[in-house]
């Protein structure tokens, strides 16, 4: 078996031909892509629930829009935290609340200063080192090899994340805001229409 190139930390963007109506413009954070398959979370996609309504405890750390996000068709009754933690020059104040590894306790890193939340964990932990906290309600998953299909089909761009996607405070524009910023033709396709009759 080939080897898989891991996209972990990459953004996948939906291409305006892809048909699947729950990625429709979206724009999907990899958590984790291996030969085993591969997790994201769709971060344009606000519900009307607020955190509070669900999570109170850690209300307090989620920036604006304070919704849940659909992270995507799998798992719906599930929650999963993300949570970006700016860097830090030498030891910090807070330095006593960190793993062995320097990370936070209660945060795993997935790449650069993303990482996962463990809901689990008393709020309090993390307050200190948060920078931006988002709640997801499901993922988006793909089997083996599933993903690397819709990638050969050109169902998706695959582009660099930055931290400030995750806590977008207008995620209906990111799909957008995220081609505009590439450096390439797809920077052109942010222009695409909603609807092409239309053009």
């Amino acid at each position: 078996m080939t080897e898989v190139s891991s996209l972990t930390g990459r953004l996948l963007v939906a291409a305006p031909a892809l048909a699947d109506p729950n990625f429709d413009r979206a724009v999907v954070l990899l958590l984790d892509h291996d030969e085993e398959g591969s997790l994201g979370v769709v971060l344009n996609r606000p519900t009307p629930v607020g955190v509070a309504d669900i999570l109170a405890a850690w209300a307090g750390l989620t920036g604006e829009p304070e919704v849940v996000f659909q992270g995507g068709p799998v798992s719906l009754d599930s929650a999963l935290g993300v949570a970006v933690i700016p860097g830090e020059e030498g030891p910090s104040p807070s330095s006593r609340l960190r793993s062995s590894r320097g990370d936070p306790i209660g945060w795993r890193r997935v790449y650069g200063a993303i990482g996962l939340v463990d809901l689990e964990a008393p709020p309090e932990l993390l307050a200190a080192a948060v920078g931006s906290l988002r709640i997801f309600a499901g993922y988006a998953g793909w089997g083996p090899g599933q993903l690397e299909s819709e990638l050969s089909e050109g169902a998706w761009y695959v582009v660099e994340s930055e931290p400030g996607d995750v806590s977008s405070p207008r995620p209906e524009g990111l799909w957008r805001a995220v081609l505009r910023r590439q450096r390439s033709e797809l920077a052109m396709i942010a222009t695409y229409p909603d609807d092409p009759s239309l053009n």
